[in-house]
Parts: C-alpha cells; structure tokens; sequence
C-alpha cells in the first residue's frame, strides 16, 4: 500500500481518499479525503467546485 498523508488535525490518523459517481455516472476520482481515526473525523471534500472542509462525519439515509 502506498504511503498515505498523515492527518494534520490529530495527528494520528491517515487521510484516505474517497471517489464517487457525478450525475451522469461519470467517476470523480477523490472526491474527499477523510481521516481514518474515527475520534477526529476532519474531512475535505469538492462539491460542485467548491471545497468544504468540515471536523465531523455525519452518516446519511442513503
């Protein structure tokens, strides 16, 4: 596995990346990075342009 960011929020997890589908079905290749230590929960995403940056993970109904 290759070497992953190190998650500078809390230091002790890693920054993974995530992809997702677009609308029409066409693959966004990191989409967000999120830190794997489930007590920080920091996340970086793009949506429609813009980044967000955000300290929690929130699980959704889908």
């Amino acid at each position: 596995m290759e070497n992953l960011p190190k998650c500078l929020k809390c230091n002790e997890g890693s920054l993974i990346p995530l992809s997702d589908y677009g609308r029409e079905g066409a693959t966004i290749q990191y989409k967000a990075w999120v830190c794997t230590n489930p007590d920080c929960g920091f996340h970086l995403r793009i949506d429609n342009g813009e980044i967000s940056i955000g300290t929690k993970i929130r699980e959704t109904g889908k």
